[in-house]
């Protein structure tokens, strides 16, 4: 009775070990994604009111869990059924990223300079919906979230996939990889959107004095200047996400231009496929509206 039950911990342990190991190997190849989604979610979560942050943060972090319990199942599911699905997912996912992009980037080079009727009327939508236009953020937010995880997921569960571990392994690899990647990208979130808040607590504690009241005042400068950066940044890493889902995951991209090097071509394949959705999606939008229209 006694062995058998020290068998059964030598068993657990020797499983926690191999877990251990395995999601050690899978979240330094998600290293890379992570990368793009902190970036990509801490200008999503930057924006808001100084008192709607952390709420607003909280929403986008609780969405991001309910994300990976949805994705998690439904990604071993079908990797069992139909494991190409999971490309046609990413695809789609994909080209879902790019259009948010390359929208920025066109939004950005070609918006008009407003007349005063137009500032007003856009004041009166914003104070009239200043709550919707919160929930919209949020929702983009998850959403985008939603297929930054799908390749987390996917990346993670073809690491324990190539070394041939139990389904057991599997499972719990990719689900602490998956909870590893929303704490740790949604806290460094949290810490880079209180910034400045930081920095008013340090210049008041220490009267505006000395190394801390210099510290507090680089952190409340340094802000503003991060947020811009995480806005370009945010945009770049949409566009290079998306494209290296149409390099890696098309066969016909997989042997194209072998001269460029790959950061090359992701971002010319996620400004093609964005410039296509872009395209189809206004297209869409007029052709909805003239079917619609009285």
């Amino acid at each position: 009775m006694a062995s058998g039950f020290f068998a059964i911990l030598d068993d657990i342990a020797a499983l926690m070990d191999d877990v251990a190991v395995t999601s050690k190997v899978a979240t330094q190849k998600t290293a890379g994604i992570l990368g793009d989604d902190l970036a990509v979610n801490a200008e999503k979560a930057t924006g808001f009111l100084s008192s709607r942050e952390i709420p607003v943060l909280w929403a986008i972090t609780k969405g991001s869990f309910i994300n990976k319990l949805i994705i998690l199942p439904i990604v071993f599911l079908l990797n069992w059924l139909y494991a190409p699905a999971i490309n046609y997912v990413l695809i789609l996912g994909g080209f879902y990223l790019a259009f948010e992009g390359v929208e920025k980037v066109i939004e950005f080079l070609f918006h008009r300079d407003k007349k005063g009727h137009e500032v007003i009327e856009e004041i009166v939508d914003d104070e009239k919906s200043s709550e919707e236009i919160e929930k919209e953020k949020v929702k983009s937010a998850i959403t985008t979230d939603f297929i930054l995880s799908i390749e987390i997921v996917i990346i993670a569960l073809g690491t324990v996939l190539e070394e041939s571990h139990p389904f057991i392994t599997q499972i719990l690899v990719t689900s602490l990889v998956a909870f590893i990647a929303t704490v740790g990208v949604y806290g460094i979130v949290a810490l880079i959107v209180r910034m400045d808040d930081a920095g008013f607590k340090l210049i008041k504690k220490s009267n505006d004095k000395g190394f801390f009241g210099r510290l507090g005042h680089v952190l409340v400068k340094a802000l503003p200047i991060v947020i811009k950066i995480l806005g370009v940044v945010g945009t770049i890493a949409l566009i290079m996400v998306a494209g290296g889902i149409f390099l890696h995951r098309v066969e016909f991209f997989h042997g194209i231009l072998p001269t460029w090097p790959d950061v090359l071509k992701e971002l010319t394949l996620g400004v093609a496929g964005g410039l296509a959705a872009v395209a189809v999606f206004t297209l869409g939008k007029g052709i909805y509206s003239l079917a619609t229209k009285k």
